[in-house]
């Protein structure tokens, strides 16, 4: 049986800081499974508010450090996945080289900045066993210009619909063969009905549960264009706003296992009350 993977860079099996050999995978949420599925190359300049998490002291300079996506929603304010700061991805506490990699298109170019991590909050009602609620939030040590920030889609907005196109971004595994890009990558997919994706998940085994409420499913009929490893936290953008960040799914680009995100507009009311971020009214549809 193929089990939920979150879609977060699995760490090496040994870590060279630590020296303490850890599994690759668990059943935990899949971060993005690869570098955005069926994806193809964009440049950051158009996607400013796409942002890598990084840690060369948890995984290497080989992609600076890379391991999960992020999102800007505020000037100071990094939007991620939870399951991206678990104590078993970047220790307890987080390591003190955590950074943001903001304006940089190929991680290994010396493109844009990368910002240290002034604070972390993950969000404490986020459940590991159904993956709701996964969704954390990093205060950047200095800010970044109002143009990197996205506008958030909230409850009601067009840009949830079923059948809306939308876009992946990220920095992860593109074929889900553990195939890392160096560039960002972008994918088109459709967002899909729920009760879709309550076929694809509907609980009782290690495939995970879809729960409409706080989840947003999204993909292909026939698959092929998906998020995968490395990509989780990164965003989902439809009509110019974001509905979507990057959480879990069964293996990548499969018609039978769409990707599964956090549904922006079930966090809003957080955020709002942690960052004072409020959801768009009327951002300008993407082009």
């Amino acid at each position: 049986m193929r089990r939920r993977v979150a879609r977060a860079l699995a760490r090496p099996l040994v870590l060279a800081a630590v020296g303490a050999a850890i599994p690759l995978a668990t059943a935990a949420p899949s971060a993005a499974d690869s570098v955005v599925i069926g994806g193809f190359p964009v440049d950051v300049s158009h996607s400013p508010w796409a942002v890598a998490l990084a840690s060369r002291d948890r995984f290497g300079g080989t992609r600076a450090g890379q391991f999960c996506g992020g999102v800007v929603v505020g000037r100071t304010a990094v939007l991620t996945a939870a399951h991206c700061l678990g104590g078993d991805v970047v220790g307890a506490p987080p390591t003190r080289d955590l950074k943001v990699i903001t304006g940089r298109t190929d991680l290994l170019s010396r493109q844009g900045k990368e910002i240290p991590v002034r604070a972390v909050w993950v969000n404490p009602h986020y459940d590991a066993d159904t993956n709701a609620g996964d969704f954390a939030v990093l205060t950047l040590a200095e800010p970044v210009p109002q143009s990197s920030v996205i506008p958030l889609a909230g409850a009601g907005d067009p840009a949830y619909a079923p059948g809306t196109s939308a876009t992946v971004y990220g920095w992860g595994d593109t074929a889900g063969t553990g195939v890392y890009a160096h560039s960002l990558h972008a994918a088109r997919v459709h967002v899909l009905p729920d009760a879709q994706c309550e076929r694809a998940y509907p609980g009782g085994s290690e495939d995970g549960t879809y729960l409409p409420g706080s989840m947003l499913c999204a993909g292909e009929a026939t698959g092929g264009r998906d998020a995968c490893q490395g990509d989780s936290g990164g965003p989902l953008v439809a009509r110019g706003r974001l509905i979507g960040l990057v959480s879990w799914g069964n293996g990548c680009g499969r018609a039978e296992g769409p990707g599964v995100y956090t549904r922006v507009s079930d966090i809003v009311r957080t955020l709002s009350q942690v960052l004072g971020v409020k959801a768009s009214r009327g951002a300008p549809d993407e082009p």
